[in-house]
């Protein structure tokens, strides 16, 4: 069980890992050997026998075993990636790699994404060594390198190449759930991920006729790369309920004492206020361009011109996804994945699920817990490929008026103290029952 220790430890050890600079610029800039080797040096003062793993150099990954009391039981996956997206300190309040713990509350890139969650294993796992606890299954432990970007050095390495390491391994739990939604009329909600978006950065390219800017020019590729970008950019995706977001959705209307009328999704959701926020990104597949490169002279039509677009699928949504960028792109744009990851959808009825749900409730019985889809995508998906179900469960207990989703690669990220016991408490419940 967490003890005074573990509390007090949590907090220490998301402000040493914050302290250590893990910034992935993407393209393979980024070092994540120095946090592998604190986390790795505390599970081995935890009884434990941690194996760093490496693809690159550097790029490091670290994976420990506990044996649990039920050899018969499926093993289970606790996961945390240990790279951060980049912060510039002239834009915050505190140095965004100070780690700084201040009026209660711990300050830092990663301190929400998702060092907390991995300071959070720590401590559990040593409360248990020091007080001769074992979970009833076995629990799989893994840090992990380059999640913000392709995973390729992270969890894709480890799956493709280390598969061993996670056998008997069904279900993992790892970051975006179980935090405080607070929906302005004094309700808590606890939204623990049940499935993920796939993931479709693409790349587009048209090619024309290159010429002088001032003749006319019916082949020119920046009108037509511009042309499908504003097609896609305006094009109004169909509502697509998955099992999950259904679940979602008729769990919040219950909550709200409105019908759960899935005839007519989005007059549901307006009627939902601030909690539409859980499920709109996800009744929907998305494709929203964000960069165009085009020309070298404001003289010169170039003959080609490039933009990148960020898709997102929902689970069975990808070849209906396909086929509409084949039409809004047209006769005269080609594109390409440029990285593409499977969407994922995870079982809201599994006694995993039921074990994450009664471990919040335990120690938020005013909070009301509820399924969701992660607009966006975790390692979990790497992970499925070794057939292991994922969901999104980083418990944290947070203060009205505190904004979670916002601080996900924002300025001033920060987790308050009391949310990171509360997180401990609820992670232990949770490993020691499911």
């Amino acid at each position: 069980m967490a003890d005074a220790q573990a509390l007090d430890e949590v907090v220490g050890f998301t402000s040493d890992l914050i302290r250590i600079d893990t910034t992935n610029r993407g393209g393979g800039d980024c070092r994540e050997r120095p946090a592998a080797e604190y986390a790795a040096e505390r599970l081995a003062g935890a009884g434990l026998e941690p194996v760093l793993l490496e693809r690159t150099p550097g790029r490091t990954n670290v994976v420990a075993r506990i044996e649990g009391t039920d050899p018969s039981a499926e093993a289970l996956l606790v996961h945390g990636h240990l790279d951060v997206v980049p912060a510039r300190a002239e834009d915050w309040s505190v140095h965004p790699f100070s780690g700084e713990v201040r009026d209660g509350v711990v300050w830092g890139r990663g301190a929400i994404d998702m060092k907390n969650m991995d300071a959070m294993i720590l401590a559990v796992v040593r409360a248990w060594a020091r007080q001769g606890l074992r979970p009833r299954r076995d629990v799989v432990i893994a840090f992990t390198a380059d999640e913000e970007a392709s995973a390729e050095d992270g969890a894709g390495f480890l799956a493709d190449r280390h598969a061993e390491l996670f056998e008997g391994c069904t279900e993992g739990v790892s970051e975006s759930g179980a935090y405080t939604f607070h929906d302005g009329t004094g309700r808590q909600i606890y939204p623990i991920a049940a499935g993920e978006r796939g993931t479709a950065w693409l790349r587009l390219s048209a090619r024309g006729r290159a010429g002088h800017g001032s003749r006319v020019n019916g082949e020119n590729a920046v009108t037509r790369l511009a042309a499908a970008i504003a097609r896609i950019g305006a094009h109004k995706w169909p509502v697509r309920l998955t099992p999950t977001v259904r679940a979602a959705l008729t769990e919040l209307a219950a909550l709200y004492g409105i019908e759960a009328d899935l005839r007519d999704v989005d007059a549901l959701v307006d009627k939902l206020g601030p909690a539409a926020r859980l499920v709109e990104a996800t009744l929907r597949n998305s494709a929203n361009p964000t960069m165009f490169e085009a020309g070298y002279k404001v003289n010169v039509i170039p003959g080609e011109a490039v933009a990148h677009v960020d898709g997102r699928y929902l689970p069975g949504g990808e070849e209906e996804f396909r086929a509409t960028l084949d039409e809004l792109t047209g006769p005269d744009v080609d594109w390409e994945f440029l990285h593409r990851e499977v969407a994922l959808q995870s079982p809201v009825g599994s006694p995993a699920f039921a074990a994450m749900r009664a471990a919040v409730e335990e120690f938020a019985p005013e909070g009301h817990v509820v399924p969701f889809c992660m607009p966006g995508g975790t390692d979990a998906k790497q992970f499925s490929r070794l057939g292991i179900t994922g969901y999104g469960f980083s418990p944290l207990k947070l203060p009205e008026g505190f904004d979670y989703n916002a601080l996900f690669h924002g300025v001033d990220e920060r987790v308050p103290v009391e949310a990171l016991h509360f997180g401990v408490r609820v992670l232990d419940r949770f490993l020691r029952s499911a």
